[in-house]
């Protein structure tokens, strides 16, 4: 549609027409039905009409319908109130409210312009195509030296979906304005549209004809001609294009197309090669090729190798554009390359630090890297980039407790917990690092209680239940619930030998001691071999359970594994238990 262009015309001579829909409105243009108004409404009614104006401009609209409303009901003939009226409901999408306004408006003054195109765009949201092509036909026949309205008009028979009038009506344009790209492209997508690719190809050929300096529309013609099979000519056509302009990044992108639609993969490859060694090819273009390469190699590995080619061209020919970093960083971190990508963020954000996406990334590589004390540095970095972002908070958080900084910890993490909006899973991460933090710095009280809250948040938190029980049997209290909580970890994962040690320890500190052996028996068997702390565990029930031989011989199995306890070594010089 080309209202608004029209509106905006408007603008520039909205003065004038004011003043004529003032005379209008004082009877100064008569109409066959008139009414008859004294001199005093005359102006009552003209100053309402000029406060409604105002009022409309002012967006004040509830005003304005005021006093257009009183307009009208002074004078029902005053076509300008009615169409200013029913331009508000315009803008407030009430169209119902709107049409039998400038329906009124029309029979008042139908050779209006104005008042014809803003009842065709009321119909055209009322999906009144015909009858709104009815109104574009008849403005266009009426003004015939106004190109929009044979656009309007054109635009109307395709809403209806009447190809070959919209042809027919551009034909007519074309007549009055010459070959345009404008046209020849519509024209040519409504020839495909109907099914007519010998009509597609004569309309970009006459475009190419009528500008054949012009690489674009040979690039037109010659992607119409492939679509269609039609590989031979597509080749000459590129051949021509080539010889107009050869630095033409978009050709070889045709002729990469050309080439694999063909089967000669390698030529296609090489001329993606091309594409992308040509500055003059936009980035975004080129990201969504290796996007679609992303895509891909994600199923099969075959084009791997051509996705990395590409990717350093990319860098090479943009070498400070951090789009290219950042799909390096993509590829890198899909294959598992974490350092290299984390490398490749880096450079993201030494090049532009403003998109929050490629931190988050970074401090999630970092994290996994267990690169702690650069975790704390870069996350610290995007808090003050993005201090209402919660996620850097809860990395600052977990670098600063793994960094034993207790206290830095618990400041950032309460911080970053008043930031969690609708977010359970991040608000149970955030409790947990706070809770182990409250735990090293032997707050236990604040400590349980952030454990109870995640709990709230997550009873399936096995994490929680198993720390949190075992927690609670170092301490020697609240036992029952540990036992509770470890009972339910190791029900959700049976075969976690430190899920398993940690339920057998707190059967242990309640002395039940037969039971006990068979949890932690079982934590052995799941891996536990290899566990000090476990294999130290199933010697301290041996020795309960009164075998001494093999509490021994678990106790120096502890030892020879790793480090044990503080006891560990005297338990094994007296042969006998210390806890």
């Amino acid at each position: 549609m080309h209202i608004a262009k029209l509106m905006n015309i408007k603008k520039y001579i909205f003065p004038y027409l004011i003043f004529l829909l003032m005379a209008s409105s004082c009877g100064i243009f008569k109409h066959e039905k008139t009414v008859t108004l004294s001199q005093s409404q005359k102006l009552d009614n003209t100053s309402e009409f000029i406060d409604g104006c105002k009022e409309k401009i002012l967006e004040n609209y509830d005003n304005a319908i005021t006093s257009f409303l009183s307009c009208i009901r002074t004078d029902p003939s005053n076509a300008g109130a009615l169409y200013e009226l029913a331009g508000i409901y315009y803008l407030q999408k009430k169209d119902k409210n709107a049409i039998p306004l400038i329906e009124k408006a029309i029979k008042l003054e139908p050779d209006n312009a104005w008042y014809q195109l803003l009842y065709a765009n009321l119909l055209i949201n009322e999906n009144k195509y015909k009858d709104a092509t009815s109104v574009y036909e008849k403005l266009a026949k009426a003004h015939p030296e106004d190109i929009e309205y044979l656009f309007n008009w054109a635009q109307g028979c395709l809403y209806m979906g009447k190809y070959a009038d919209a042809i027919d009506v551009y034909n007519i344009v074309e007549e009055k304005t010459g070959i345009s790209e404008d046209i020849s492209l519509q024209k040519e997508k409504i020839y495909i549209q109907l099914k007519k690719p010998d009509k597609a190809i004569e309309e970009i050929q006459k475009l190419v004809n009528a500008f054949p300096s012009e690489a674009s529309y040979l690039n037109y013609l010659a992607d119409l001609y492939l679509s269609y099979n039609m590989t031979s000519k597509a080749s000459e056509t590129y051949q021509k294009i080539l010889a107009i302009d050869p630095g033409d990044a978009n050709v070889h992108l045709s002729l990469a197309s050309y080439y694999r639609k063909t089967g000669d993969y390698d030529k296609s490859f090489d001329e993606l090669k091309l594409a992308f060694s040509n500055e003059n090819l936009d980035i975004d273009t080129k990201i969504k090729i290796l996007l679609s390469y992303y895509s891909l190699t994600e199923k099969s590995n075959d084009l791997i190798d051509q996705a990395y080619k590409l990717i350093d061209i990319l860098i090479k020919t943009h070498p400070n554009e951090a789009k290219a970093y950042s799909i390096y960083g993509d590829f890198l971190y899909r294959d598992k390359k974490i350092e290299e990508a984390k490398d490749q963020y880096l450079k993201v954000i030494a090049l532009d630090s403003s998109k929050y996406a490629i931190w988050e990334q970074l401090l999630l590589l970092e994290s996994e890297l267990n690169n702690y004390a650069a975790l704390e540095s870069e996350s610290k970095h995007a808090i003050e980039l993005f201090p209402e972002q919660p996620a850097p908070y809860l990395f600052n958080g977990a670098s600063n407790y793994f960094l034993k900084k207790y206290d830095d910890a618990i400041i950032v993490l309460n911080k970053g917990i008043a930031l969690v909006v609708s977010d359970d899973d991040m608000l149970a991460q955030f409790y947990t690092y706070l809770g182990d933090s409250y735990y090293a710095k032997q707050n236990y009280k604040d400590a349980f209680s952030t454990f109870d809250k995640i709990l709230l948040l997550d009873p399936k938190n096995v994490y929680v239940l198993n720390n949190y029980s075992y927690y609670l049997s170092l301490r020697g209290e609240n036992l029952d619930k540990a036992e509770k909580m470890a009972k339910k970890a190791v029900d959700i994962n049976p075969d976690n030998s430190s899920y398993l040690d940690t339920y057998g320890w707190v059967l242990y500190k309640k002395e039940k001691f037969s039971d006990a052996e068979i949890w932690i028996k079982k934590a052995i068997n799941n891996g536990g071999d290899s566990n000090s702390i476990i294999l130290e565990h199933y010697g301290d029930i041996m020795f309960k359970l009164g075998n001494v031989d093999k509490a021994l011989e678990y106790w120096e199995k502890a030892k020879t594994i790793g480090k044990g306890s503080e006891f560990l070594d005297k338990k094994i010089n007296e042969k006998k238990i210390y806890e």
